[in-house]
């Protein structure tokens, strides 16, 4: 996807600018703290996605979005949350309310690209994730995990070959994961449903590996 950034903040663009580099299918065209120069270069180039502030001078973001006549998908970022309601009347695909975290940066992201793909009628069946280890963005596909052990603001990746630590906390890589095909059985942990090849009373066995059942999670387990 093709996208922009509009924030009257030059802070706020270079977050969004970092952001989106770690994303494999974005690319960032250009980015601006002057919102007509944003509208005029939305009359000459195509763009599929805006991530656009909400309080600027001379125009709201609101105000920019009511003015397009072709509108691409919208991403609003603000450090305002009042006018979230008015943003997704005009069908934003999401709200980031700043700071905002890598994960919820790129959940925000998949959602405009899976409305993209349907748009352009392509095929929607992802079933992969990127996780970015170091200085890299590895590809995996959600049938290679057999869980996922948080540790603090780390959470390990654990596949049937070999690990991958990544930073994020287990809120943000629940939010990254299809709830069909992973279940959070403890405030560390969450595994691949169909991996699980027994439930305990405290625990769940998968390949080997005992991972613990935290007692509020086990109704989710149907224990």
């Amino acid at each position: 996807m093709r996208a922009i950034a509009v924030d009257d903040e030059p802070l706020a663009l270079e977050v969004v600018r970092t952001l989106a580099s770690k994303v494999p299918y974005l690319e960032l065209a250009a980015s601006f703290t002057d919102a007509f120069q944003a509208l005029e270069y939305l009359q000459k180039e195509p763009v599929d996605l805006i991530f656009l502030d909400i309080k600027m001078p001379d125009i709201t973001g609101l105000e920019f979005v009511a003015s397009l006549q072709k509108k691409p998908l919208v991403i609003f970022t603000t450090a305002y949350s009042e006018h979230a309601v008015t943003s997704f009347e005009l069908d934003a695909i999401d709200y980031l309310l700043k700071p905002f975290s890598l994960a919820r940066f790129v959940k925000a992201c998949n959602k405009a690209q899976e409305l993209y793909l349907l748009r352009s009628g392509a095929d929607l069946a992802k079933d992969y994730v990127f996780l970015k280890t170091g200085y890299e963005q590895v590809k995996v596909h959600f049938n290679e995990i057999l869980y996922l052990e948080a540790a603090g603001n780390y959470v390990t990746f654990v596949l049937e070959d070999k690990k991958l630590l990544t930073r994020m906390t287990i809120s943000e890589a629940s939010d990254m994961m299809p709830t069909d095909k992973f279940v959070r059985v403890h405030r560390s942990y969450i595994v691949a449903k169909d991996r699980i090849d027994k439930i305990e009373r405290h625990q769940v066995c998968i390949k080997g590996n005992e991972v613990p059942v935290g007692a509020s999670y086990m109704q989710q387990l149907q224990v």
